[in-house]
């Protein structure tokens, strides 16, 4: 199971290299352009989604091989991926239409959608940290009794 962990392990690394590419393209050689374009937009929130992925198996690998999750861990998982989702529909609100920019316009990450990602974000934060630190306890009860 170590394997999967290090699986964990490189996409998490690969997710926070497609997170820098999208944030700071001239990193990679190419020319950024006046604003944040889909492309840039949608780099991102795929690295983050492989961050929050690699996160998540390797913490599950590392830590609770054999043990099935409880509601805790459960809850955490939810609140990840919620908090990836409104990442994600913060992220694209122009794309999808109900953003501040319509179909005509160019699209502009501004200053509420880039907030709405990083809440987004640090919610699923908190939810991997729920997962991580809420595992087991109930087990080590029941084992001393």
């Amino acid at each position: 199971m170590a394997r999967v962990a290090q699986f964990g392990i490189a996409l998490g690394a690969l997710g926070i290299m497609l997170t820098l590419m999208g944030l700071f393209p001239g990193m990679t050689g190419i020319q950024p352009t006046l604003g944040f374009g889909v492309l840039q937009i949608v780099t991102i929130l795929t690295g983050l989604g492989f961050l929050l992925l690699g996160a998540i198996i390797y913490v599950k690998f590392t830590f609770y091989v054999a043990q099935p999750s409880n509601l805790a861990q459960q809850i955490g998982l939810r609140l990840a991926f919620t908090g990836y989702i409104f990442s994600s529909l913060a992220g694209l609100a122009d794309v999808l239409g109900f953003g501040s920019h319509t179909a005509g316009e160019v699209i502009l990450l501004g200053p509420l959608q880039a907030s709405g990602i990083i809440g987004g974000f640090v919610v699923s934060s908190l939810g991997i940290l729920l997962y991580a630190v809420s595992g087991d306890a109930a087990d080590a009860d029941d084992d001393a009794a």
